[in-house]
């Protein structure tokens, strides 16, 4: 019966086998990267559409500018109709493309309208922004940084970090972050998701969903510090200013990063569980080794159905009565697993210690048999 295992100490996201327990080795932006990504990569094609609509329209203006021009001179100079037809057929022409073009730019700009907002539409000119509080771009940290900063910060902050995971409110957390702005860095994300994959793992889990909803919180406000090129606690009231008001697409926006990341965090869970179960089996099967090396349950079901049933039974006369049939060769491959395994102990001295060779096993065995023929 296998016991109840403790995840309690699987703290991490992914660990390599040279790596110590406490290691939190996760950086939080990878898991939105791909998204965000996608979507500056669709926001940078819709502005080129937008910036070849403007070119051509400009373009075809200029055109059109100079036929009129060209048409004004001919009208004046009296030249050859055949002439002032086909600059006049070119007006038209240029005219026609003009609505057409003005039509693309305003559907253009319907469209550009209707766009949900993000964290990237968020930062775009028009947001109310401030100027104070530039963070400069930080040096490149390495590892064993990184790590001892996060393992620092969570050591002194960890019962704050948690009761901003669990707040539900806007206004809530705003405040909180107000009374404690050193909470406002990517630290704080970095626990919170790894906060999440602990209570999942747990399946508590509508507590893992409340953290994840504060985990994107965090993660929107870094997010906009970066586009901004401010320092996170700088901007983080704009953030909330302005998902306060934000009309349906952008809470609709904010709803599907919170459900992209809430699947991350069962993905990351199912193979955690997945991993802790795998150890678990395995050091069982550890324990269960016989003095030979050998697993008895990988030995128990290697031999033939016969033999199985003399140790399901534990019958030592069907043993030796099964043996007696078998090939000499296979009889003694089968009793040396069974013996390596644990699974079988040939005597009292074998189970003191006292090791014996395998024909001496398999003649045991036989001898026995026979003794029992004789009696």
């Amino acid at each position: 019966m296998m016991s109840r295992i403790d995840y309690s100490v699987w703290d991490h996201i992914e660990v390599s086998d040279d790596e110590d327990d406490t290691h939190p080795n996760i950086d939080t932006p990878s898991l939105f990267r791909w998204r965000h990504q996608a979507r500056v990569d669709r926001m940078e094609e819709f502005q080129k559409k937008g910036e070849d609509i403007n070119k051509s329209l400009k373009e075809c203006r200029r055109k059109l500018t100079e036929t009129q021009k060209k048409l004004q001179e001919l009208n004046v100079s009296g030249e050859a109709k055949a002439e002032l037809s086909k600059v006049q057929a070119e007006e038209k022409k240029l005219k026609k493309e003009e609505r057409d073009w003005e039509r693309k730019l305003d559907e253009y700009n319907r469209e550009e309208k209707k766009m949900p907002w993000n964290v990237d539409t968020l930062s775009r000119d028009g947001f109310s922004k401030s100027i104070v509080n530039v963070k400069p771009d930080p040096s490149e940290e390495t590892e064993e940084e990184k790590e001892q900063k996060h393992k620092t910060f969570v050591e002194k902050n960890e019962k704050q970090l948690k009761h901003f995971g669990m707040l539900r409110r806007w206004d809530d957390s705003q405040k909180y972050l107000s009374d404690n702005p050193h909470l406002v860095c990517e630290e704080t994300a970095n626990y919170l998701v790894i906060m999440c994959i602990d209570l999942e793992v747990e399946e508590k889990h509508a507590l893992m969903e409340q953290v994840a909803h504060q985990t994107i919180v965090m993660q929107f406000i870094l997010e906009l510090a970066k586009s901004l090129k401010l320092d996170p606690r700088g901007c983080f009231r704009q953030f909330f200013a302005k998902i306060k008001t934000a009309d349906q697409q952008y809470q609709d926006a904010f709803n599907d990063e919170l459900e992209s990341f809430k699947e991350r965090v069962r993905g990351r869970a199912k193979i955690r569980i997945e991993k802790a179960i795998k150890e678990y089996e395995e050091e069982e099967r550890q324990k269960r080794m016989g003095p030979g090396g050998l697993d008895p349950a990988e030995v128990y079901e290697s031999l033939p159905p016969e033999m199985q049933k003399c140790f399901d039974e534990k019958d030592i006369q069907m043993l030796q009565d099964v043996i007696s049939k078998m090939d000499p060769t296979e009889a003694k491959l089968h009793m040396k697993r069974c013996i390596d395994s644990g699974l079988w102990v040939p005597n009292a001295k074998e189970a003191a210690g006292v090791e014996k060779e395998e024909e001496a096993t398999y003649e045991e065995v036989k001898q026995e048999q026979g003794e029992d023929k004789t009696e």
